[in-house]
């Protein structure tokens, strides 16, 4: 008896710094495609709140379907778990999307991103001071090096105007941003990728239903033919790209992710999503990439392999 239940018990999870590492950089490319995507629906009509919507909505009730039918087993929740599942839907969600596109709206784009990317300092932060876990000299430089790449790709000095509902709103999509990786970090521990993503994009759909409700949402735009790039597609098809390749996929894959590397790691690796964003809407949509652009890039993956060099001292 002893024998067979040895041979039927599952294998204890064991951490691949190398697996966790192409997780992060395969979602960070699929997260790069929301912009080149979304962009188009956007100047087709749709207002950013219900562009989130449309995104969080779909890919929550996607997830929610397939996981019922094929992994039922991973929708089973504990009452303890319940508060954590809302603060990484909440926050890793929604919080991310909606208050990034207000920051958006208001202040330039370039600061925009900058302030949503601040989660690797933030975390970092975090982790030394509510975890009191030392981290590396060298790793603090690597951050501090691929914030300088990153504020290079976004051109933080063109158009800088100061709005103080915008900055907050920035800073704000930065803290959620951490909150991802860190709850996420947490959640990952005792729960199986797939049932956390999916409660998670329940929950972010919740949110975004009561800021854009889908009954405000153009639902006869969709079916409008717009311009992307050099060509020409439904507006329907923009979207299911949106809610497959920009959301679903790169979610799960980051999440992932999360079981192989430590949050501080894993966020500053994320920091390729804006480099692979640009150099997508560079060949695919024809936007000028600067050389300052491709010297932050380079910096910024410098920074990058920095922190990945040193994280085997964090846990």
């Amino acid at each position: 008896m002893t024998t067979e239940l040895a041979a039927v018990a599952p294998r204890p999870h064991v951490p691949h710094r190398g697996r966790g590492s192409v997780l992060v950089l395969a979602s960070a490319l699929l997260f790069s495609t929301s912009g080149i995507l979304g962009k188009p629906t956007m100047l087709a009509g749709l207002t950013p709140e219900q562009a989130a919507t449309l995104r969080i909505g779909f890919a929550g009730l996607l997830l929610l379907a397939g996981t019922a039918l094929f992994a039922p087993q991973t929708l089973k929740v504990r009452r303890g778990e319940w508060p954590m599942l809302v603060a990484y839907g909440l926050l890793g969600v929604a919080g991310t999307q909606l208050l990034y596109f207000i920051a958006a709206s208001r202040i330039p784009v370039g600061i925009a991103i900058l302030l949503d990317f601040t989660s690797p300092v933030l975390i970092a932060l975090w982790v030394r001071f509510v975890r009191r876990t030392r981290l590396p000299r060298a790793m603090w430089g690597g951050i501090a090096l691929a914030m300088a790449g990153l504020a290079l790709v976004a051109q933080v000095w063109e158009g800088i105007s100061l709005d103080t509902v915008g900055l907050l709103a920035g800073l704000g999509a930065g803290v959620c941003s951490a909150g991802y990786f860190l709850i996420g970090e947490r959640a990952v521990a005792g729960r199986d990728p797939l049932g956390l993503v999916t409660w998670g994009m329940v929950i972010g759909t919740v949110v975004v239903c009561v800021v854009a409700p889908p009954w405000t949402v153009p639902w006869p735009l969709l079916a409008d033919a717009v311009a992307f790039g050099p060509w020409t597609t439904p507006l329907w098809l923009l979207v299911v790209g949106v809610v497959l390749l920009s959301t679903v996929f790169p979610y799960l894959l980051s999440i992932s992710a999360l079981r192989h590397l430590p949050a501080p790691v894993a966020s500053v690796l994320g920091l390729a999503e804006p480099v692979l964003a640009t150099v997508l809407a560079w060949a695919l949509l024809g936007e000028a990439l600067t050389w300052p652009q491709a010297l932050g890039a380079a910096i910024l993956l410098g920074g990058a392999l920095l922190v990945q060099a040193n994280s085997k001292t964090v846990t």
